[in-house]
């Protein structure tokens, strides 16, 4: 039998009702594997393609039996049932779910690449995971993620967007197993981000 890994996942959204699609990501992966903790919401400038809106992201730790290749696998069901299609690698998505670091594996494969080769050079990332994982040493640069985030240029912007969201200990899947709808357009504000969650 595998020992279980500890999994910290990178998790973002920019098309649709982002905070409805990250929470319900969250409740597909509980459902082969432990989630938490959980990481603030932070809203963040986009990477690539010009004029689409600000991500949400966050990043949780996830314990699971599966080895690296069945978490990509799990990771992307979850991503096409929310609407994910191929396209462009920076391309506007209703999801994105990366793995980061998979216990103190290095992997080096067509498929995945562990840890995450761009892990050290994105805000977006690291301060979502500094949240739940500050001291977690990097296993090839030996740094943590602190200080991986400490020394970031301040390029890209990063803001607090939410620290209490995610319902833990209560029904992740906001009322059933159906995804929101994937082609819901973005919302006009913040408001009505959060105070209307997607109906099924």
């Amino acid at each position: 039998m595998r020992a279980t890994a500890s999994v910290l996942l990178g998790l973002g959204a920019n098309v649709g009702n982002r905070e409805a699609n990250l929470r319900w990501a969250l409740g597909r992966l509980a459902e082969c594997g432990q989630v938490g903790p959980v990481s603030a919401l932070y809203e963040t400038e986009p990477e690539g393609v010009p004029g689409q809106p600000p991500y949400l992201n966050a990043a949780t730790r996830f314990l699971t039996d599966l080895g690296p290749p069945a978490v990509l696998e799990f990771i992307a069901l979850v991503e096409r049932l929310l609407g994910r299609r191929p396209g462009p690698v920076q391309a506007p998505r209703p999801i994105d779910i990366d793995i980061l670091l998979f216990d103190d594996l290095v992997l080096d494969t067509p498929a995945l690449t562990i840890p995450h080769p761009r892990l050290h050079l994105r805000r977006f990332v690291l301060q979502p995971l500094v949240d739940i994982a500050a001291e977690r040493p990097h296993p090839l640069l030996g740094q943590t993620m602190r200080e991986l985030l400490d020394a970031l240029p301040d390029a890209a912007w990063v803001r607090p967007y939410r620290r209490q969201w995610y319902p833990m200990g209560r029904d992740v899947t906001l009322g059933g197993s159906q995804a929101p709808e994937p082609d819901t357009p973005p919302e006009r504000s913040h408001e009505t981000e959060r105070d209307h969650p997607p109906t099924h």
